[in-house]
């Protein structure tokens, strides 16, 4: 048996699960603090919770998949000089613009790294600490993601901590095309040198734990799209959409993909691939926001949206509600568009925000497709995929087929094949969970087109 983890922004998941078949045996869970710093003792707190009542007995490996970007910061002795800044905390946003003018503009960034630098990035909250937190900055010692945490305090906090290229490649400062660290761009974000953990290779065993499942194989965990992606079992045109939290768009690639203008950033995966992606700070959220607003739950607000008419009588919502990474805007806000008397109903409002939140993950889409990703299909996963009005518009709008993912965790699962692969030396073929299939409208194209145009026009 092998155990995947998924430390997100919400909870701790874990799954234990054949390490030939792949068929989920035990799960665990615990939750997280909310905000967009946290402690990141109370993920590890959070793990131990998860992993009670003997759930990992008679585990031989195990993976830590995490929520990219956040930034811990440790000193000479390892404990945290600071809480962690969160993927979805956008106070570094300033410094994120600061650093792409230092550089010499975003074609500069990405041709060293892949990744034009947003706030939620490593880099710019290692900027935003020097400057802003002078005196914490002036402990730190050591940098690393959430999960590279979580996997040294599984080992027993080695002299070496260790990541893996899907995680490297979302820090701004590790690069991939080469394969290495950019000490540089370190030195530019944070005025000085930090330590940072050795990149493992794909399917590479970090170590042994020395905690929660002593003596058990650990793999090098990756970032929880990378962990989705392989728990999916994505293969080439396939686009995952995940509509969680956050939303992001992605795909398996084999070549990096270069976007200056900052849309697509162009990660790296866990198999040794690409992982474009475009992310959103606004998904599930907006549905739960829209039933509030409205004053009923989600299953009334799916049957509200279902009753409307495409196009929501000309009725557009924009759903910034936490900012917007895609496009860049950090301190935008949410807007309600075109209401007048004839569309001012709760089913039209209802319709108007899947279809505003759909819009969103559809222009990540777009920045895919324009950078060469094919796309065959669409795979939804993620909490908010279960929407029956999600699963009914979102072939509407994305314009090509939809497939639902029966609901698994992801992520986890991801972390299980990394589990296995360092465990076994070659990477396992699970089946991908059973799926249904949404099949795109006939008159879909016209439909889509008419609601983006809108929506676009709103967007600006």
């Amino acid at each position: 048996m092998v155990a995947g983890v998924d430390s997100s922004t919400q909870a701790t998941k874990v799954v234990v699960v054949d390490a030939a078949t792949g068929s989920v045996l035990r799960e665990g869970r615990a939750a997280h603090p909310p905000g967009t710093e946290v402690d990141p003792r109370e993920w590890w707190s959070a793990l131990a919770e998860a992993c009670a009542g003997g759930l990992l007995d008679g585990v031989s490996a195990i993976s830590v998949a995490g929520q990219q970007h956040g930034m811990v910061l440790l000193d000479r002795a390892g404990e945290p000089v600071r809480d962690a800044l969160l993927w979805n905390d956008t106070r570094s946003a300033q410094a994120a613009e600061d650093l792409i003018a230092e550089l010499g503009g975003a074609g500069a960034w990405v041709s060293a790294v892949g990744t034009v630098p947003v706030a939620s990035i490593t880099a710019t909250k290692l900027r935003w600490t020097a400057r802003a937190e002078p005196g914490t900055a002036e402990r730190a010692a050591r940098v690393m993601l959430p999960h590279d945490w979580l996997t040294w305090l599984l080992m027993g906090r080695p002299g070496e901590a260790v990541t893996d290229r899907g995680e490297a490649s979302g820090t701004g400062y590790w690069s991939t095309t080469t394969g290495e660290y950019r000490p540089d761009l370190l030195d530019l974000a944070f005025g000085r040198d930090l330590d940072v953990p050795r990149v493992c290779a794909p399917g590479e065993g970090a170590g042994r734990a020395a905690e929660l499942v002593p003596g058990a194989v650990v793999a090098a965990g990756t970032g929880d799209n990378m962990g989705a992606a392989l728990g999916a079992g994505a293969e080439r045109g396939d686009v995952l959409v995940s509509i969680g939290t956050s939303g992001t768009v992605f795909a398996a690639h084999d070549v990096p993909v270069a976007d200056t203008s900052g849309v697509v950033a162009g990660f790296a995966d866990a198999t040794g691939g690409y992982l474009p992606l475009v992310a959103t700070l606004n998904a599930a959220r907006v549905l739960r926001a829209g039933a509030d607003l409205l004053g009923v739950d989600l299953a009334e607000l799916d049957r509200l949206a279902l009753s409307a008419e495409p196009g929501a009588g000309g009725l557009v919502v924009l759903p910034y509600l936490e900012g917007e990474r895609t496009p860049n805007r950090p301190t935008a806000r949410g807007a309600v568009a075109g209401l007048t008397g004839a569309n001012a109903t709760p089913a039209n409002l209802a319709r108007a925000v899947v279809e505003g939140m759909l819009c969103g993950l559809a222009d990540g889409l777009d920045g895919l497709v324009a950078h060469g990703v094919p796309v065959r299909r669409v795979l939804l996963i993620g909490g908010g995929s279960r929407s029956a009005a999600v699963q009914a518009l979102a072939p509407l709008v994305f314009g090509v087929p939809v497939t639902v993912l029966a609901p698994a965790e992801y992520v986890a699962l991801g972390a299980a094949r990394q589990a296995a692969w360092a465990l076994t030396g070659s990477a396992p073929d699970w089946a991908r969970p059973e799926e249904a299939s949404i099949d795109l409208p006939v008159d879909g194209a016209e439909i889509a087109a008419a609601v983006r145009g809108r929506y676009a026009l709103v967007r600006g």
